[in-house]
């Protein structure tokens, strides 16, 4: 059987909740679409991610890797294009702040998703769930792990499918933040979908 790395994050700087950690930890274990999940909840750090999630990949050997992220304001799901080689924004969870620098010294300005990225939006737009493709995964952690993801698959010569998704926050996280929100439920049927077209 094929096998799928599915990451989430845990929460971070004023988001308590973190919609991500439960559908990795909840489809951890099942089948979908002919592959087994392996689901792991990464740390919000910048020193320790990116390491992370190679770890991951490196140990488990999987046929195909997604990372999940929130967006915290962002109203429907968003498969991402593109992952740039720059760290930036706000505080990790360890404090410490970027300034524009190299996530890889040697590595290219940026890698894109080689996940169905169009087939993804198609598919959750026919199950009247809310898509489109993102061109910016920000410079924040969650552009640091598909970065990393992406250039693992260049360095070695993969073709695996590998990339990122954002989700809207869920209605739990919403009591705490006025923001667009979904329930956990649809969240986790998203992700579903888009493991389905793999």
């Amino acid at each position: 059987m094929k096998k799928l790395l599915l990451t989430g994050f845990e929460p971070f700087l004023e988001f308590p909740i973190n919609p991500t950690t439960e559908i990795a930890t909840s489809l951890n274990g099942e089948t979908i679409n002919d592959y087994e999940i392996i689901g792991e909840v990464l740390s919000v750090d910048f020193q320790k991610s990116g390491k992370q999630l190679l770890n991951l990949i490196e140990k488990h050997n999987p046929d195909a890797v997604i990372s999940l992220g929130l967006a915290g304001g962002r109203n429907c799901i968003t498969p991402e294009r593109i992952a740039i080689n720059c760290n930036d924004g706000p505080v990790d969870n360890r404090g410490h702040k970027p300034n524009g620098e190299k996530i890889v010294e040697d590595g290219d300005d940026g890698y894109f998703s080689t996940l169905p990225i169009n087939k993804m939006v198609d598919a959750l737009k026919e199950a009247s769930l809310p898509a489109k493709i993102s061109n910016t995964a920000g410079a924040y952690l969650c552009n640091n792990v598909m970065y990393h993801g992406l250039y693992y698959n260049k360095k070695n010569n993969l073709d695996r499918p590998s990339g990122f998704i954002h989700i809207p926050a869920s209605h739990k996280l919403a009591v705490e933040k006025n923001m667009p929100s979904w329930s956990q439920e649809d969240l986790e049927k998203a992700i579903k979908v888009c493991i389905n077209c793999l």
